[in-house]
């Protein structure tokens, strides 16, 4: 799968792009999930300038701002668009907001008569926005830097969307799913559908490749795992590869534990994204050999900074850097991190040819 990088070896232009192919490069592409966020200063003034969180994802010079703000800062290999996995159910009309303190807020879907309430009429005007910020983002990036897409996955948007909020227990959709699995393959399906179109739409407008966030993927047994998080995320690739062959899909399936390989070979993601609890020497033995892994540093351990970060991070490098690989965390920075624990996280990366 791996190649090295040589004279005679042909890379993409994009450090990023060329990892995603199944290039070995001698130093890895990083970006972080969630690095445009509340732990810059320069994010919060922009936040503010917004007004609420919805429409600083549907203001695109403003979408565009704190896209590029980490750039600036740190020099990532791959810039990922600012906005929202929730944008979806917000583009099926969805009533949706933002409450400080507590999260999103949406109107509950808690049975198959109430998908009455969505609509796909009204999904890419409504979305429109998203789609100019894709525009912007990629005539400002560095000729290096890639731009990455992104959707909430389907079992994890219609988690929010029948819970109504985030939860510990998902009780809620569990039990829709459980309880009558014909009208939740319904709302799945819808799901499917308005994914693939939203993540095509952008890639026309510019991205260079997307991911798919299955943030609640771990609460699933086995059975559940497959038919809601395995299947639909293998349909999804499947429908998009039948018109951007090339354009990379990344997979984080967050929690799925002994089901990761699983997910890995059947789905047809071109890389996978590893959470914080997958062991970077079992990741390089039983995930790397088959595609480009992502990952993942535990983002706890960047708020600490200093030595304990340092030494988890060779261990990372040194295991997985050895075959395709992109640096990434865990999980999204913590709101809580000190920006020049980014700053030390970055030099450290880039030095890695030299300390290795």
């Amino acid at each position: 799968m791996s190649q090295p990088t040589d004279q005679t070896v042909s890379l993409p232009e994009k450090p990023y792009l060329a990892a995603l192919a199944g290039h070995t490069l001698e130093r890895p592409p990083f970006w972080l999930m969630r690095q445009a966020g509340r732990y810059l200063p320069e994010y919060r003034d922009v936040r503010r300038r917004a007004g609420s969180f919805i429409d600083l994802c549907l203001t695109p010079t403003l979408a565009c701002e704190v896209t590029l703000q980490p750039l600036r800062r740190y020099g990532m290999d791959a810039a990922i668009l600012f906005s929202d996995i929730l944008m979806v159910p917000y583009g099926l009309g969805q009533r949706l907001d933002y409450v400080e303190g507590e999260g999103p807020q949406l109107e509950p879907i808690t049975d198959a008569h109430q998908l009455e309430r969505l609509s796909i009429d009204h999904f890419h005007d409504r979305l429109t926005p998203v789609y100019e910020t894709v525009r912007q983002v990629i005539q400002a990036l560095p000729d290096r830097t890639a731009l990455i897409g992104f959707a909430g996955s389907p079992w994890t948007v219609a988690c929010y969307m029948v819970q109504g909020a985030g939860s510990k227990e998902w009780d809620k959709v569990k039990g829709f799913a459980y309880r009558d699995p014909a009208g939740f393959a319904a709302l799945m399906t819808l799901l499917e559908t308005v994914t693939v179109a939203y993540l095509a739409a952008q890639i026309d407008a510019g991205a260079e490749a997307v991911q798919l966030f299955d943030s609640w993927a771990g609460i699933l047994p086995p059975k559940p795992f497959r038919r809601l998080v395995i299947e639909p995320t293998r349909r999804i690739v499947q429908a998009l590869k039948q018109h951007y062959p090339q354009i990379p899909v990344i997979g984080f399936p967050r929690g799925a534990g002994m089901l990761l390989e699983a997910y890995t070979l059947e789905t047809g993601v071109d890389a996978v994204a590893l959470d914080t609890t997958v062991p970077p020497d079992w990741a390089a033995r039983h995930l790397q050999c088959h595609r480009p892994v992502q990952g993942n540093l535990d983002p706890i351990l960047l708020v600490a900074g200093g030595e304990a970060m340092a030494t988890e991070l060779d261990d990372i490098l040194r295991t997985l850097s050895r075959g395709p690989f992109v640096f990434n965390l865990g999980h999204g920075v913590a709101q809580v991190t000190p920006p020049e624990h980014v700053e030390q996280l970055a030099a450290l990366i880039r030095s890695w040819p030299e300390r290795r």
